[in-house]
C-alpha cells in the first residue's frame, strides 16, 4: 500500500544522498563498504537511486569507477537522462570535499528510510485495523514481526573479514580466559552435560527427546531451576501442556524437596511449611517468564519471543512441547508441519542470538530401549535443523515407596560441535527431578 503522506513532507535528506554519492565518485574503494549497508530503495529520490543502481552494476563487472565511466554505464542501460544528466553527476562530487565521512552520511540516510518504512507500515496497519475481515491478533503479530525485523536488521550485511575474525575470536578466547570459566554457554546444572557442551550456546536449537512420561518436562524444569533461580539468567518457558500453576508447583517441589504428592494434597506438616516458605523465598524473584498458552500457532509463539527478548532479555528458551506448536497449515501433512516449526524455531535461535530448548517426542517403536535420531517423531528436519539432539532414557516401571531414586540416561546423540555420548543422571520420582548421579 503506498505512504499515506497528505501534509508531510515523508523523511529525507536529499544532501546526504548527494553527499554519499559524491564520495563513492571521489573515492571508489569506499563503494564496497556502502553496498554492504545501502540497498537502492534506501535513497528516497528517484535520480539517486538511478546513479545508485549505476554505482553498482560497475562494482559488480569489478570495474573501477568513476564520472566518466559511470556516464558511459548509464547511457549503456538507457538511464543516463533519468539520472540528471552529465552535468548533475559531475556536480555530486563538488558537494562534499571528502570520503572520509561516507559512513556518517550512510547512516542519515538509512534513519531517514527507517522513517520511511515506519509511516508506511502505519499506513498499513489503520487500513488493516479498519478491514474487519482481518484478525486483529494477527495483524498485532504481523506488525510485531515487521517491527523487530526493523531493528535486527537495519541494512547491514553480516559479513566479515578473516581479520576480524580472527582478531575478535582471539578476544573471546582470551576473556574466557581471564575469567577462568569452563562454561562458554549457559549452564544446564548437569555436570556431564555441561563439560560435553560447555553450556548451551547462543543461536543453536536443542532438541530433548523421549518417550511420554520419561520425565522431558522434569528434565526441562530441573535445568530452569538452574539457570533461572540459581543463575538469575532471564529465562522463558513456553509450556504447551501444562497451565502456570502446574508448573510453579513442580518448581517448587524441586525446589523445596518436598514430595509433589504432598503438594498437590496440602498435607503438610509444620517443618514442610518452613521448607515450601524458604523455596518459595528463593524463587520468588527468579527471571523465569512462562507462557502457557495450549496448541500455540507458531506465528503467536515467534512474536511472543521477540516481545520477551526486548522487554525482558531473556537468555535461553524452552518449548514444551513441539508436537503441539500449531501452523496456519492445518491440512499438510505431519511431516511438513514439523518441518516448518523445526526450521522456524531455528531461525528464531539466530534471529534472537540465543539457545531454544525444545522438547519432542519420539515414535512408539522406541518403547523400553533407548532411542535413536531415526525415532525422532514427525520429520528429519528435526534432525537436520538442531545443532544439538538428546534423548531421555529410564526404566519406566513403577517405582515403590522404598525405592524413589532411579538410574536414567541423557543420551546426546547429535552435537553439531561436540562430543556425544551417554550421561548419567538419577531421577528423583518424589520431587519429579533429575539430578547428577554423582551428587546421590
Amino acid at each position: 500500500m503506498a505512504m499515506e503522506l497528505k501534509d508531510n513532507v515523508p523523511p529525507q535528506n536529499l544532501a546526504a544522498e548527494q553527499a554519499t554519492l559524491g564520495a563513492m565518485l571521489l573515492d571508489w574503494s569506499a563503494v564496497p563498504e556502502v553496498i554492504t549497508k545501502l540497498s537502492v530503495d534506501r535513497f528516497y529520490s528517484f535520480q539517486h537511486q538511478v546513479i545508485y543502481e549505476g554505482i553498482r552494476s560497475l562494482a559488480n563487472q569489478s570495474i573501477h569507477g568513476d564520472m566518466l565511466t559511470l556516464v558511459n554505464e548509464l547511457s549503456k542501460l538507457g538511464k543516463l537522462e533519468q539520472a540528471g544528466g552529465t552535468g548533475y553527476i559531475a556536480s555530486l562530487t563538488d558537494t562534499v570535499p571528502t570520503s572520509s565521512n561516507v559512513n556518517y552520511y550512510v547512516d542519515i540516510v538509512l534513519d531517514c528510510a527507517t522513517r520511511r518504512d515506519l509511516i508506511k507500515l502505519s499506513s498499513e496497519l489503520k487500513a488493516h485495523a479498519f478491514d474487519e475481515t482481518k484478525n486483529g491478533k494477527a495483524i498485532l503479530q504481523a506488525a510485531e514481526k515487521q517491527i523487530f525485523d526493523m531493528n535486527f536488521n537495519s541494512g547491514t550485511s553480516s559479513l566479515h573479514m578473516m581479520s576480524d575474525i580472527i582478531r575478535d575470536t582471539i578476544m573471546l578466547i582470551d576473556m574466557r580466559y581471564k575469567n577462568n570459566e569452563e562454561l562458554t554457554g549457559i549452564p544446564s546444572g548437569i555436570a556431564q552435560l555441561d563439560a560435553m557442551t560447555s553450556g548451551f550456546q547462543n543461536s543453536e536449537l536443542i532438541i530433548i527427546g523421549a518417550r511420554p512420561s520419561i520425565g522431558k518436562t522434569a528434565f526441562a524444569l530441573s535445568m530452569m531451576e538452574t539457570i533461572a533461580i540459581d543463575k538469575k539468567i532471564p529465562c522463558a518457558f513456553f509450556s504447551l501442556e501444562m497451565s502456570y500453576q502446574s508448573i510453579g508447583q513442580r518448581l517448587l517441589a524441586q525446589v523445596s524437596r518436598l514430595p509433589s504428592g504432598k503438594l498437590r494434597s496440602g498435607m503438610l506438616n509444620i517443618s514442610d511449611f518452613q521448607k515450601l516458605q524458604d523455596a518459595a523465598g528463593r524463587c520468588y524473584n527468579a527471571p523465569l517468564y512462562v507462557v502457557d498458552t495450549p496448541n500455540m500457532q507458531l506465528l503467536e509463539l515467534r512474536a511472543v519471543a521477540r516481545r520477551m527478548k526486548m522487554n525482558f532479555d531473556i537468555k535461553i528458551i524452552f518449548i514444551d512441547y513441539i508436537g503441539l506448536i500449531t501452523t496456519e497449515n492445518q491440512g499438510a501433512p505431519v511431516y511438513e508441519v514439523v518441518s516448518e516449526i523445526s526450521k522456524s524455531l531455528k531461525a528464531l535461535a539466530r534471529e534472537l542470538n540465543i539457545p531454544i530448548v525444545a522438547l519432542c517426542q519420539v515414535s512408539r517403536d522406541a518403547e523400553g530401549s533407548e532411542p535413536t535420531l531415526a525415532q525422532l517423531r514427525g520429520s528429519g528436519s528435526i534432525e537436520q535443523d538442531a545443532d544439538i539432539v538428546m534423548f531421555l532414557h529410564r526404566d519406566r516401571k513403577e517405582i515403590g515407596e522404598d525405592k524413589h531414586v532411579q538410574d536414567a540416561k541423557c543420551i546426546v546423540a547429535k552435537q553439531r560441535n561436540g562430543a556425544t555420548g551417554p550421561v548419567d543422571l538419577v531421577f528423583l520420582s518424589s520431587f519429579t527431578k533429575f539430578e547428577n548421579k554423582a551428587e546421590e
